[in-house]
């Protein structure tokens, strides 16, 4: 039975060479090393490498552009990718689920498979797009371009992503803090007034007649709040998983909410438009790259009207006018994929789109940054207003009707 190695080695240059294999015993390892012009140094064996299992949970999106540039580097440099690979695998710095993979990655192109192949085992961390620019990569013989181009998207998304979870923490602090503050005032303040008010028989303001409804519902009725709430998440999940036309709406809803809906639009489009022009400019035929775009885009809206472009190109249309007859592309879309058709450089004309719709969603974030954030105060002081008004309103008519 096959044992796990860890080894450092020198090749002729006397470059030091860190990795591991499995083998037999030590010496079947050493033979194994000279064969590939390496002295053994050190020789340790290793406790069995746990297995990553295909379809291993998806690894963070800066660890993705830190094993590209890893890779990217190394590459460039002329090392072999078994070593690449060896390398990351050993690094302490890298994320240990990342190791396990880059290990995983390397037994399989031991076993004669390219590197594209081996990530199929892998389907949540490489998706299609990544291992269909690697293939290209590997076609051409090259693989530093294509993840040097892979890393530069995955930064401009997790950019993008960093942007829009930023611009949503202020307004979930506030309302956090909103919320808080309105449920303490009705469950403990409201109450307590409520009983000098009842006690004294005056008649109250609507405004405060309406505040003491609420705070004896909430009193009633606030414990089943959060009940509902995850009763209702748990079967919007459940049907979304179950029924794909109910997940299509919940989907095409996404893009219609107000605010936020124009930009997850545009989010959508511009990572489609990148990577369309990635996978086009890597030499992929337009059918296969609008293929793995579909894959790879989250939003089931924009991924059917691109599988429905693709089919319609796939009967002899023109992109362009493929896109068009969708109906689900602003004319924008249109008039840049013509203008790539007219020209003969549609990678440059999707690399212009996606520009476009990057920069649009930047700027829209901004202002949506910058718009809710006053907006939200002046909410909270409106509310919190009400509720002293509603209170003291009665306070002030009580001890004026009392006799001097």
């Amino acid at each position: 039975m096959s044992s796990r190695f860890r080894y450092r080695a020198c090749d002729a240059h006397g470059h030091i060479v860190r990795g591991e294999l499995d083998a037999e015993h030590a010496a079947e390892l050493e033979a194994h090393l000279r064969t590939r012009g390496l002295e053994a140094l050190h020789i340790e064996a290793r406790p069995a490498r746990v297995r990553v299992w295909p379809g291993a949970g998806r690894m963070p999106r800066r660890e993705l552009i830190h094993f590209c540039f890893h890779l990217e580097q190394m590459f460039s440099a002329g090392v072999p990718i078994l070593d690449a690979l060896a390398d990351f695998a050993a690094a302490p710095e890298a994320h240990a689920g990342m190791r396990a993979i880059a290990a995983d990655l390397r037994a399989g192109i031991e076993r004669g498979q390219p590197l594209s192949e081996a990530m199929n085992a892998h389907p949540r961390t490489f998706d299609e797009v990544f291992r269909g620019l690697l293939r290209a990569g590997e076609a051409t013989g090259d693989l530093a371009p294509a993840l040097r181009q892979i890393a530069a998207d995955l930064t401009r998304a997790d950019e993008l992503r960093a942007q829009a979870r930023k611009a949503a923490i202020y307004p979930l602090a506030v309302g956090a803090v909103l919320s808080i503050a309105v449920a303490v005032a009705l469950t403990q303040v409201v109450p307590q007034v409520a009983t000098l008010f009842r006690g004294n028989g005056a008649t109250l303001p609507h405004s405060t007649r309406a505040l003491i409804a609420t705070a004896d519902w909430l009193a009633a009725y606030g414990w089943s709040l959060p009940l509902a709430y995850a009763a209702s998440a748990a079967s919007i999940a459940t049907a979304a998983a179950r029924h794909e036309g109910f997940r299509l709406r919940l989907h095409a809803l996404s893009l219609r909410l107000p605010l936020v809906g124009p930009i997850r639009r545009r989010l959508a489009l511009a990572r489609t438009a990148s990577l369309f022009a990635m996978l086009y400019a890597s030499g992929i035929t337009v059918i296969d790259a609008l293929a793995s775009a579909a894959r790879a885009t989250p939003n089931l809206l924009i991924r059917t009207g691109i599988e429905a472009a693709g089919a319609h190109i796939a009967a002899g249309q023109g992109i362009a006018n493929a896109f068009e007859s969708t109906g689900l592309f602003p004319p924008l879309v249109t008039r840049m994929l013509k203008v790539g058709e007219q020209t003969g450089r549609l990678d440059h004309a999707l690399g212009q789109l996606a520009y476009f719709y990057e920069r649009d969603a930047r700027d829209a974030i901004e202002r949506l940054q910058a718009s809710i954030e006053p907006a939200l105060t002046v909410l909270m002081g409106l509310l919190m207003l009400w509720i002293a008004l509603a209170v003291l309103c009665p306070i002030y008519d009580i001890i004026t009707s009392l006799p001097l």
